[in-house]
């Protein structure tokens, strides 16, 4: 057997791609979750099965897990699509990281392999050099191979996120996915393990459906309802239960939730319909608003004026109300303006005291309308920058495809975790992604096993509506495109701990120092984008030692 310690900016294939420079040290701030690959390759004599053993001083705090490749199937042209992707070709790629509950794992013959092995120390771990060893054994614990590498811990404490993390957060994909009563026992059991895993990966904002969030769904349809308030309209009056919606208030905040977004107040790409709200009518249960009724000037109209004084006075009871946003309406466009600027207009008042955000590209419309945070998509985020937005967050969803960085699963993860680098200098204080656990086709029609469906039916690029697949007993797996995400975060905290330290225009030396970074450059290789990492790493050390 043969092994050899690999970044975890590579994805390995059997043939051996990805697995072809060898890491021989690592680098990390106090508190960070860092990681490296023990890839491997079993020949034809070894045994079907192998067993590893971590050997380090920081043994308490490693965890180990097998990487797996999960299909993407369609077929991509350099027309959407450009030459830094692993491949435009259908096939497997690596991206699910499986738990190993026990130390034995399948060694497939002549196919290169890796164990995905995750340091996550505590914040006062003394600084120094620490060795790492992974050993491949036998069944008779005879050490055929060994990967080893050296971990330097820097003796200063990885800062506070300050950058908001949402990746859109669908507990009504849960419920379908598991087959579980919307808001049963089960689902919030399995909802709060989802949660706590967006947490831990650098997650601060969780999307709040208050009522069903009215996203990708075609027009005249319907996802699961989640509606977390309680409606009852008797007599033509409205009165509400909040009592779910505090349970999830006291969850997320319990798993380390920062802030709320409360799903959008109308239907996605032209604010001309209200979202679906269920109530108890004359004592039935059933729809009240959906597709069939309008945004603005009727019912609903004189619903949210009942509704949204009596949420946000709730919000302040509970003392939230300072981490709380809402929503119009996702994606307006040019052409449907005028409906996206009456439904802000018909809530401004009511939201005086809270942020409105939304995903929009046209800076006309931000500059027109009643929003307080412009969330640009990265392709037409220059414009912003330009014109001095503030504050600006950014978005993907679906692209960009070409030159820009993204998470699809047939991108390198280098092109990924670049994103970190972008976020610091060009000082975003949020990033948004649609999909943290999108597992239904395009338009919400069916339910999908990201297993074996990473595009939505066959729609959108493959991984793009997900970063964590179902697993058993509803229980969340991570992906390798979830990791990166994270480590672009912890980039970009890294990056403001020497800003403070040396000043911005030093970290800027640094940053641009191969070739100046924008949105459309950044480094094209893992090892380019380690090598700034660990450029910033001992520029800390040494301010720190000056």
């Amino acid at each position: 057997m043969k092994c050899k310690v690999i970044s975890c900016v590579e994805k390995i294939f059997p043939d051996g791609r990805g697995a072809e420079i060898s890491l021989s040290r690592l680098s990390a701030l106090q508190g960070e979750c860092v990681s490296f690959q023990a890839a491997f390759l079993a020949e034809k004599e070894d045994p079907l099965y192998a067993w590893y053993q971590v050997e380090s001083p920081l043994k308490e705090y490693i965890t180990v897990r097998r990487v797996e490749s999960v299909p993407a199937r369609i077929r991509r042209t350099l027309e959407n699509s450009d030459e830094n992707y692993l491949s435009l070709e259908p096939g497997m790629y690596p991206d699910l990281l499986i738990d190993l509950h026990e130390r034995a794992f399948v060694t497939p013959h002549n196919e290169w392999r890796s164990l995905y092995v995750e340091t996550e120390g505590p914040s006062d771990l003394p600084a120094g050099l620490y060795p790492i060893s992974v050993h491949f054994m036998n069944a008779q614990n005879e050490i055929l191979c060994t990967a080893e590498t050296e971990l330097e811990v820097i003796g200063a404490k990885l800062p506070e996120q300050k950058i908001t993390h949402t990746e859109w957060f669908y507990t009504d994909c849960l419920a379908d996915f598991y087959q579980v009563p919307s808001f049963s026992e089960k689902h919030w059991e399995i909802i709060e393990r989802f949660v706590k895993t967006a947490v831990k990966r650098g997650v601060t904002m969780l999307l709040t459906p208050h009522f069903t969030p009215p996203l990708d769904t075609w027009v005249g349809g319907e996802r699961t309802t989640v509606q977390l308030m309680g409606v009852k309209m008797e007599n033509g009056e409205y009165s509400f239960d909040f009592a779910n919606l505090k349970r999830w208030v006291d969850m997320a905040l319990a798993c380390g939730v920062k802030k709320f977004e409360f799903a959008h107040l109308f239907t996605q790409w032209g604010s001309k319909a209200a979202p679906k709200v269920m109530a108890v009518k004359d004592g039935v249960y059933q729809r009240i608003f959906g597709w069939d009724t309008p945004a603005t000037g009727g019912e609903y109209t004189r619903f949210l004026n009942v509704y949204l004084p009596a949420l946000t006075e709730k919000l302040r009871e509970w003392g939230i109300q300072d981490r709380c946003y809402f929503h119009v309406s996702d994606e307006p466009s040019m052409e449907n303006m005028e409906y996206y600027k009456a439904a802000a207009d018909s809530v401004k008042e009511l939201l005086k005291d809270f942020p409105i955000m939304d995903a929009m590209s046209h800076y006309p419309i931000y500059a027109e309308s009643n929003v307080q945070v412009a969330v640009v998509s990265i392709s037409h985020l220059e414009e912003f920058v330009e014109k001095k937005a503030d504050p600006l967050w950014g978005y993907y969803c679906c692209g960009p495809t070409k030159v820009m960085t993204n998470r699809f699963l047939q991108m390198p993860l280098h092109r990924t975790r670049a994103l970190g680098l972008q976020m610091w200098k060009y000082n975003l204080q949020g990033f948004l992604h649609w999909g943290f656990n999108f597992y239904n086709t395009v338009h919400s029609v069916n339910v999908i096993d990201p297993h074996l469906d990473t595009e939505a039916g066959g729609y959108f690029p493959a991984g793009d509506g997900f970063l964590v697949y179902p697993g058993r007993d509803g229980k969340p797996e991570e992906s390798l495109r979830l990791l990166a995400m994270h480590q672009a975060f912890q980039d970009a905290r890294a990056l403001s701990l020497l800003e403070s330290l040396i000043g911005r225009e030093k970290v800027l030396e640094i940053v641009d120092e191969e070739e100046k970074l924008s949105l459309t450059q950044y480094p094209r290789t893992g090892e380019k984008l380690l090598s700034v990492r660990e450029k910033v790493n001992a520029a800390i050390k040494e301010a720190l030692n000056a």
